[in-house]
C-alpha cells in the first residue's frame, strides 16, 4: 500500500520497482494489493513489475472497499455485481489470468456475507480466483463465511500494539484451518522506535487522523518504547525485527507482511527471521503492550464504524 498511497507521496516509479524486485531477488514470494491503493495505480504497478516472476510468486489482491475505475469515492460495497466486476477490473491491471488470495477488503453491512462469499466462490469456480480470504472480519462473521466456501485467509491488523485479534479471531482461525495475515505489523512504524514527532508527518499521512498518534496519545505511547528499547537491546537486533520476530514466533498460522519503500528497511525487516525469541522473551513483550496500557484506539470513529471486529 504505501508504495502507491497512505503515508504520504507515492513512491517514484523507479524506486518502487527496485523495491519489488529486490523483495523477489531475496525470496520474497507473497505480495498484498488492493484495489483501493493509489486507486487501482498499485495493482497495476505490481502486476507490471512483478509479470516476469509470476510463476514464483503467491498474488494477493482485495475487492469491495471502493470503485477505483470510476472516480467515485471510497465506499465499502460487497453486492455480488460489484465484487465480480472488480475482479475484472483486478485481473486487467494485475496483468494475469488469475489471483491467488482474493480478499473480502470489507464486510457491507447492507449485504449477507453469504452473498459476498457466494460471489467469490463463483470467481473460484471460474477459474480467475485460486482462494478467497476476508479482511477486518469478527469471528463469527468467519465462521459463516466459512460455511458457504473455504476461507484460506483473514487479514487484520495485529502488532505487539494492536491485540484485539486475540479476542476470538485467532482461535477461530486455528480452528478452521484458516491463515491469519497480520497487516501493519510494525504499528505503522511506532515499533521500530524511530518515529519520536509525529507533527513531522507529511500531511497526506493517514497516520494524522488516526487517535494513537495524536499529540496527547501518542506522548503516552512513547513512555511504552522506553521500556522496549531495553528489550531491542537485549535482544540485539531492531525494535522492527524484535517486533516482527514476536509474531512470528506467536503461532504457525500467523504471517504477518510488513510493508515498506525502503530498501534498507526491506533487508531489516527480512533479518527478523534471524532473531532467536525464547519464551522469556515473549513473556516479557507480551506483558509490556498488554491491550489495556496502549493509549487511544486505532481508527477515528467514523473509520471503526466499518470494522467487523469484537472490540475496536
Amino acid at each position: 500500500m504505501g508504495l502507491s498511497h497512505g503515508y504520504g507521496p507515492a513512491a517514484s516509479e523507479s524506486q518502487a520497482t527496485a523495491l519489488l524486485l529486490d523483495a523477489v531477488d531475496q525470496g520474497v514470494d507473497f505480495f498484498d494489493t488492493a484495489a483501493l491503493y493509489g486507486n487501482g495505480a498499485n495493482e497495476a504497478l505490481v502486476g507490471r513489475v512483478l509479470a516476469p516472476h509470476r510463476q514464483r510468486i503467491v498474488l494477493a489482491s482485495k475487492c469491495g472497499l471502493n470503485h477505483p475505475d470510476t472516480g467515485l469515492a471510497r465506499r465499502i460495497d460487497g453486492r455480488p455485481e460489484t465484487i465480480r466486476a472488480s475482479c475484472e477490473a483486478s485481473l486487467t491491471r494485475l496483468g494475469t489470468d488469475v489471483i491467488d488470495l482474493f480478499y473480502l477488503h470489507r464486510l457491507d453491512r447492507e449485504v449477507p456475507i453469504e452473498d459476498s462469499v457466494g460471489a467469490m466462490a463463483d470467481l473460484v469456480q471460474a477459474g480467475k480466483v485460486r482462494a478467497i480470504g476476508l479482511s477486518e472480519v469478527s469471528a463469527s462473521t468467519l465462521r459463516r463465511a466459512h460455511a458457504v466456501h473455504p476461507v484460506a485467509a483473514v487479514q487484520s491488523e495485529y502488532s505487539l500494539w494492536t491485540r484485539n485479534p486475540e479476542i476470538a479471531v485467532l482461535d477461530a482461525c486455528r480452528e478452521l484451518g484458516v491463515s491469519f495475515v497480520a497487516f501493519s505489523p510494525l504499528g505503522r512504524a511506532y515499533l521500530t522506535t524511530k518515529l519520536i514527532d509525529t507533527s513531522r508527518l507529511a500531511e497526506a499521512d493517514m497516520r494524522r487522523s488516526m487517535p494513537r498518534f495524536d499529540v496527547m496519545n501518542y506522548a503516552a505511547n512513547l513512555r511504552l518504547l522506553d521500556r522496549f528499547v531495553p528489550l531491542v537491546e537485549e535482544a540485539g537486533c531492531t525494535g522492527a525485527q524484535l517486533a516482527l520476530a514476536w509474531l512470528l514466533n506467536r503461532a504457525p498460522h500467523i504471517v504477518p507482511i510488513p510493508g515498506t519503500t525502503n530498501l534498507a528497511h526491506l533487508h531489516e525487516n527480512l533479518g527478523a527471521l534471524n532473531v532467536p525469541m525464547g519464551p522469556d522473551m515473549m513473556a516479557k513483550l507480551n506483558r509490556l503492550f498488554d491491550p489495556d496500557a496502549v493509549s487511544g484506539p486505532r481508527y477515528n470513529t467514523k473509520t471503526q464504524a466499518e470494522i467487523d471486529t469484537e472490540s475496536f
